[in-house]
Parts: C-alpha cells; structure tokens; sequence
C-alpha cells in the first residue's frame, strides 16, 4: 500500500515532466459517496514473530524487547490501509494526528501479534478516525481478551485532492450494532475535545491561576539553587530542563517514502521520534525507561524525499515535583517517576533554506527511580505546563480506560 513502482522510475517520470503519474483531480472523478459501515474498512494483519525469527530481526532490540517503534510505522501503514478501504483508491490520503497510542499489557515474551483496525468516526466532511489495536493473536475462531492486547490507538486520517491537494470529503459512516454506536460516540468525543483543547493551547491562552503560582513557585526555587546565601541546594536527582535536550539530524531517502513517491512515510516519522525520545528518557533517569503512552500529536506539514529532518527531544514534564505541595499530582508508583519527553521536528532543503516545522510528538515514560526536571526560561515554563497538561490528561484517559474493561473492537 505504501508504495506502487520504484522510485528511479517515479523520479525519471518527475524528470521528464510527464503527465503518466500526474493523477485526476477530483473534480473530474465521480465518486460514490454513500455511507459505510465499519465492517467495510476492518482490515487485520499478523505478524508471526514467534514463528518467524528472520522477521523478528527486524522487530526486536538487542535487550530482547519488542521494538515499539517498529510497531508505529506498522499500525501508522495499517490506519494508511483502513482508510482507503473506507475511500477508495482515488483519493490521497495522508496521517493528519496521531490521536493516541496507549500501552494497555507490556509483552512479557516473544509472541505472534495481530494488528487491527477500522474507520470508527466518520460525518462525510474530509477527516476520518482510525482505531486501531496490537494484540496477542487468539485461538482459531476467537476475539482476543482484554488482557491480549498490548496496545490501542487512533489515527486522524484526511484526504486530499490529488492535485489540488485541497481537502475532498469522505464516505459517512453508518453504525449498526451497540458497539460500533459507542466507538462513534468515542470518535465525536475526540474530535470536539481536541478542538476545546487547540483554543486553550498556551500559544492562544495565558496559564490559569494554578499555573501561574506554579510557575513561581518553580521560578522562586531555581533562583534559590543558584544563590549562595540560601540554604537550598539542587538535589542530585534534580536535572535542569536545558542539559536534557538531544538531538538528530538526518537526510530523508527514498526507501523511506510513501504510496505518492516523494513524500517520506508518517510511520518513519513516529519510529525516528520515538527512538529519540526513548534515548533523551534514558540518559535522562539512567534507566531503561518503560513506554506509557504517545499523547495527540499532530503531522503540521509533510516531510519531502530529500528533505534534511531535525528532530530535538527535550524532558519536559516529571510527576515527582521539586516544590513540595505545589505541584503532587502523582500517577507513577512509590519510586518511580512519569515523565513527559516532547519531540519537535522541522525540515530544511539541503541548501538549508526555508525551514517548516512538521510535527510535535509527546512520549510518556515511566522510569524505575525518582527524577526531577527543574524549568528556567519563560519557553521551558511553558513546555513544562503544556506536558503536565498532557499528563494529567493522560493519566485521566488510562484510569477511564481501566473503569471499563470491555473490549469494543470487532
């Protein structure tokens, strides 16, 4: 699905300006558009790694862990899938938000994985959601149990108009049982909640009163650790926010593209922003960090072949709080610390000239001891704020998702 000849052809055609790959536009293409139902886009994938060791190569670490970034480009090419068995194939469809990727059972073992998924939310305009689920593969004939599933998702998929690259809507969906009501029900939630959540960014509203004591109850402090004539010192365990940014720099090849030819792969995207944040929240703890969750995150402008990626992974945001009594709202066990890892990338040309941001990506960790993450700048403030934000929804989602352990994916 993601890609349909090879590039050296794609680039001659490109070369010779040649109107064999230049697609219709949608003005000229009658397309169906009558409602659908779930069961029309439910596509499912296995993926035998107990069976198959040469496939497992390319899905394991060299601790012997499932590689979760693998995962993500799989489950980013899955909801790439589902979304033109929803569409069809006239359209273009690309990733425009990766809603949520959950962590529900961590693998205890090497096992046989399906991935699944459907279009779950869907009015007719040109965005559709996609849910999608990793989970242990069942017996013959069987629904994986709650307690199969690895992990959980939605992706916000919208398609474009081939040429104009102008938004074109998309089949309704039409639900048909108890559950796939609820499912849509889920989807319109996400959707009227993200759009309250973009009015109240910190780049359109100032922080609340709690945040902003907050900020100066942080602000208070770090001016205390540098003042000789005060008595605090910073913990040892007390990391300033500027010495735990990495970054990688990286030229985007073709292996790497998407179904159109020349624009790079979203998955590729998720597993590069994954691998970095895993490593920012390793060096951060000295510890192997424990995956929880991948917060909304939104594909800002696509990332051509050719193109050089920035990703800069910044500690953010820890549960264990430096003020006391400020700030305890805590979700990790006695010794152990949540932290919120936030990924920002951009892209350039390789002459280095005009750059566009194309993404900001929030990992969620858990590591096996107490860390702090102590804030300086205005900027870090308010990175500090919008991951707590992030956490606090979060923790929030997973506790209602352990309220209700029925499994609603067919």
């Amino acid at each position: 699905m993601r890609t349909r000849i090879p590039f050296i052809e794609a680039f001659r055609k490109q070369q010779e300006d040649s109107g064999s790959l230049r697609p219709e536009s949608m003005d000229k293409i009658q397309r169906d558009l009558s409602p659908k139902s779930m069961a029309e886009s439910h596509h499912r994938v296995i993926l035998p790694l107990a069976r198959d060791p040469w496939l497992l190569d390319s899905y394991i670490t060299s601790s012997g862990h499932i590689r979760l970034g693998t995962i993500f480009m799989d489950l980013d090419a899955l909801a790439g899938v589902v979304a033109y068995k929803h569409t069809g194939p006239d359209v273009m469809t690309v990733t425009a938000a990766v809603d949520r990727i959950t962590l529900k059972h961590p693998l205890s073992a090497i096992c046989d994985l399906e991935l699944s998924g459907q279009v779950t939310f869907a009015t007719g305009r040109s965005s559709m959601e996609v849910s999608l689920q990793v989970a242990r593969v069942p017996e013959a004939g069987q629904m994986p149990k709650e307690s199969d599933i690895l992990m959980t998702c939605a992706f916000t998929m919208v398609s474009l108009d081939p040429v104009t690259k102008r938004p074109v809507p998309v089949n309704p969906l039409v639900t048909e049982t108890s559950q796939e009501k609820l499912l849509f029900q889920q989807g319109e939630a996400n959707y009227n909640l993200k759009k309250v959540e973009s009015k109240m960014a910190l780049k359109k509203q100032t922080p609340n009163d709690e945040e902003s004591d907050l900020i100066h109850a942080l602000w208070l402090r770090q001016l205390d650790y540098h003042d000789p004539n005060t008595p605090a010192r910073k913990p040892d365990n007390a990391i300033w926010m500027a010495s735990t940014e990495i970054q990688s720099v990286a030229i985007m090849q073709p292996q790497y593209r998407n179904r159109h030819n020349f624009m790079i792969f979203g998955g590729f995207l998720l597993k590069s922003t994954f691998e970095l944040a895993f490593t920012c929240a390793s060096a951060f703890s000295h510890t192997r960090p424990t995956f929880i969750a991948l917060d909304p995150s939104t594909f800002e402008n696509p990332v051509p072949v050719g193109s050089v990626l920035y990703l800069t992974a910044t500690v953010a945001y820890t549960d264990s709080p430096i003020v006391a009594g400020v700030d305890e709202v805590k979700a990790s066990p006695e010794g152990s610390t949540r932290i919120q890892v936030r990924v920002d990338s951009k892209i350039r040309n390789v002459e280095h000239g005009e750059t566009k941001p194309t993404g900001q990506f929030n990992y969620t960790f858990e590591v096996p001891n107490d860390v702090k993450i102590v804030p300086q700048t205005y900027s870090q403030f308010m990175m500090y704020l919008d991951a707590r934000r992030r956490s606090r929804r979060a923790t929030g989602c997973m506790k209602g998702d352990e309220s209700n352990k029925e499994n609603v994916m067919e």
